[in-house]
């Protein structure tokens, strides 16, 4: 699967958050939001385009837009009548103003255009798999210093943020689920099998939940990345292989990259959403943003219908007690700025460059109410020289790596280790491997405070992370003498670290 080289998420300052919520009225209060499937399409079936139809909840409004949606060449794959989404196919190139017309119909819009092959995910540049004689290396490394896990001595990351202390005190609770909305997580690796909830998981892709065995693994093992993300979060501490974060908790896999083209589509995204929330999830890990726009402008209709969709669902996840977490994005962007220039939307065709206002062009899930945003720091401390970043945009930091930033362990990487498909293991970078980290100490968070709600778990990690001042220095993340971002702010909150870097250590404490 091949991976574009950056992803990014965009700030949502609290004017916006309030704007946005009031433009499209979102969620409703309501028990269950499961699908109801009526037809067995699946994405690899679809006509000619998917759709998202977003109504009020009310049973009889549902029930006409759908008679209305079959009148104009449209068939329901999945109905998700709790939050008023409805996910559709539909060959009929005048679908979308025609049911937009519709009364009850407060938005719809096409989710795709054409396929090619890139993927959704914000990790920064190709996996480097750990090789037999450097990890006989690492492991030997491990053994002198008394490190529980072989390949522990290369996991600098989880010292950064007190991780493996963490673990002495509280490794996390059996209770706590933290659910890897991704490519696929190979719950048969010996680091993940222990933790994996095979109950909460599936897979999404088409908009319905697939919960059969093994659904929710990987397509191949070019599909490392959910596997990755899986194991940052809660790798055991079992004498094998590397730990995570929360070593205690569960992981599940919810898997929403399409098998054609690796993309993210939104209904994927609704629907695992939705089936964290029913499946009793306390944590989401997102580090993707939905395809195919990096941007969805609230003036264009299909893009404003993707925004709306995933925000019920999430929102829905929210108010079901899941706490949402996400990456900031690779494109060193400050995501506090009055343009950006998006040259790959939409990323399912050829790309048209244009130039968005982040304040009114939304990146979704990250930019979303609710959502923590996550930029990413190297071993040094720094920001990552990828991370997108802003004042108001990031909410913590967390070690994402950086191929600059060369740490004292065995192997020298600056990236972050964690477990790969078939019982391997690998190195990544990225915001997409600091998200799990904030998610690992949401769980630890989680399994201290039981009680706490999302709202509540997203105001401790602000408050027991570490606050890390802006650089003295003009910063040159790759340190070819060129000023590569400016961090505004004070030591308590600014551009680069939010609130600062998250620490498992005080979590647990």
């Amino acid at each position: 699967m091949a991976h574009l080289p950056s992803k990014r998420r965009l700030a949502l300052a609290v004017p916006v958050v309030l704007s946005l919520t009031a433009s499209l009225g979102f969620l409703p209060t309501a028990a269950s939001a499961a699908p109801a499937t009526t037809s067995a399409t699946r994405a690899t079936d679809a006509p000619a385009l998917a759709y998202v139809v977003n109504t009020r909840v009310d049973h009889r409004t549902i029930g006409s837009v759908k008679k209305a949606i079959a009148s104009v060449g449209g068939t329901v794959v999945a109905s998700y009548e709790r939050i008023g989404v409805l996910v559709v196919h539909s060959a009929n190139p005048d679908f979308g103003p025609r049911i937009r017309a519709v009364r009850g119909v407060q938005s719809a819009g096409a989710t795709r255009t054409t396929a090619l092959s890139p993927a959704g995910t914000t990790d920064e540049g190709a996996v480097q798999v750990l090789s037999k004689a450097e990890a006989a290396k690492v492991a030997k490394a491990s053994g002198t210093a008394g490190q529980s896990e072989p390949l522990e001595a290369d996991q600098w990351d989880l010292r950064a943020i007190g991780a493996d202390k963490a673990a002495e005190i509280n490794p996390g609770s059996r209770r706590v689920t933290v659910a890897v909305i991704d490519t696929g997580v190979d719950d048969t690796h010996p680091d993940l099998t222990a933790n994996f909830s095979a109950s909460q998981s599936a897979n999404c892709v088409g908009g319905v939940a697939d919960t059969s065995a093994g659904a929710w693994r990987p397509y191949t093992a070019e599909d490392y990345h959910g596997t990755h993300v899986a194991g940052e979060i809660a790798a055991a501490r079992n004498g094998v292989g590397v730990a995570g974060v929360a070593p205690g908790v569960k992981v599940a896999s919810i898997k929403v990259s399409d098998p054609k083209d690796g993309l993210f589509y939104p209904e994927n995204v609704v629907c695992a959403f939705v089936f964290a929330a029913d499946h009793g999830v306390e944590v989401t890990n997102n580090s993707y943003y939905v395809d195919p726009w990096l941007y969805n402008c609230m003036d264009d209709p299909d893009q404003r219908a993707i925004v709306d969709a995933v925000n019920r669902a999430q929102l829905y996840a929210q108010k079901k007690g899941t706490l949402n977490v996400a990456s900031a994005g690779n494109s060193n962007h400050d995501l506090d700025s009055d343009a950006i220039v998006d040259a790959s939307s939409p990323d399912d065709a050829t790309p048209v460059t244009r130039t968005i206002d982040p304040h009114e062009c939304f990146d979704v899930p990250t930019q979303l109410p609710g959502v923590v945003t996550v930029s990413a720091t190297g071993v040094k401390g720094t920001k990552s020289y990828y991370s997108s970043y802003g004042l108001g945009a990031i909410d913590v930091a967390a070690p994402g790596g950086d191929k600059y930033q060369i740490p004292g362990t065995p192997s020298a990487n600056g990236r972050i280790l964690s477990t790969l498909p078939n019982n391997t293991y690998g190195y990544l970078q990225g915001t997409s491997m600091a998200s799990p980290h904030v998610a690992g100490v949401a769980a630890l968070l989680k399994s201290t405070h039981p009680y706490a709600s999302p709202a509540q778990l997203q105001a401790l990690l602000k408050l027991q992370a570490d606050s890390t001042a802006c650089p003295t220095e003009p910063y040159d993340g790759d340190g070819n003498g060129v000023v590569d971002a400016t961090c505004v702010g004070g030591k308590r909150l600014n551009g680069f670290f939010g609130h600062g870097v998250v620490n498992a250590l005080r979590a647990v404490k």
